[in-house]
């Protein structure tokens, strides 16, 4: 119960990466907010985390939408009275070449995972800093990291964004000694990217079983990250362990990429 007495906000918590950070942050010991834009898949994240004895609720939020980023944060005040911990998770994305990508996908991409990032820190860090106190943990990518299997070039290009954005944010926030770092997943499994995973076994005209042994052959640990590894970085990051981490854009790749 490392984070006995903490209330972590979770984006994008309905499923995949986000769920998992959910779920394993309250079998910590924190209590949680669920946002998510799927508001039934929020409430069944924040129902699933009552096995731990832990409170939470369901926000409904496009992180996307600046209003409602300022009414998740006051949900979330009213419910617990703080915020310790920001999981900056909320993204999507599509498969796509370059020459594929339209505005709209840019638009749509980069509304998200680099405006819903950036905007979702600066709220809860209004928060934070009175207190000073907090650990705030983006999920990034590897694609953010020049991985050539990313999904797009929109994507990856949202993806450095927040790399950056944690670097900088990092060095601004640590004199309220609020804590800023960066998850970096590698190739995970998630229904979002099954869905980028069928869309490239059909370029290639192989099965989808085929594409996912080809994937997995990339990794040098032979094995894909499963949600719960990106969540046990989470619960690191948030706890007392990782107090003098700040400014750090941390892998869980199995060893894609070197650095």
């Amino acid at each position: 119960m490392i984070l006995n007495g903490k209330v972590a906000l979770v984006t994008g918590a309905a499923s995949g990466i986000g769920k998992a950070c959910a779920l394993a942050l309250a079998e910590a010991g924190a209590q949680v907010v669920v946002a998510d834009i799927n508001a039934a898949g929020a409430q069944a994240t924040a129902d699933a985390i009552a096995a731990f004895q832990r409170r939470a609720v369901a926000v409904p939020t496009d992180v996307g939408d600046l209003g409602q980023i300022d009414a998740m944060v006051k949900q979330a005040l009213a419910a617990f009275g703080q915020i310790d911990i920001l999981v900056n998770n909320a993204g999507v994305t599509r498969r796509a070449d370059i020459m594929e990508l339209t505005e709209a996908d840019w638009d749509r991409i980069h509304r998200v995972n680099a405006k819903g990032v950036f905007f979702c820190l600066q709220r809860v860090a209004r928060e934070m800093i009175p207190k000073r106190s907090g650990r705030i943990i983006n999920i990034a990518s590897i694609a953010g990291k020049g991985y050539a299997g990313t999904s797009n070039a929109a994507y990856a290009a949202s993806k450095g964004a927040v790399i950056s954005l944690t670097r900088t944010a990092s060095q601004q926030l640590a004199k309220f000694d609020i804590n800023v770092n960066s998850i970096c997943p590698g190739v995970t499994l998630t229904a979002l990217s099954n869905d980028n995973l069928a869309v490239r076994a059909r370029e290639a005209g192989v099965s989808v079983e085929e594409m996912q042994r080809l994937r997995v052959a990339d990794i040098p640990l032979r094995r894909a990250n499963d949600p719960e590894d990106i969540a046990a970085m989470a619960v690191f990051l948030a706890s007392p362990g990782a107090r003098n981490i700040t400014g750090q854009n941390l892998n869980v790749d199995g060893g894609i990429i070197p650095e």
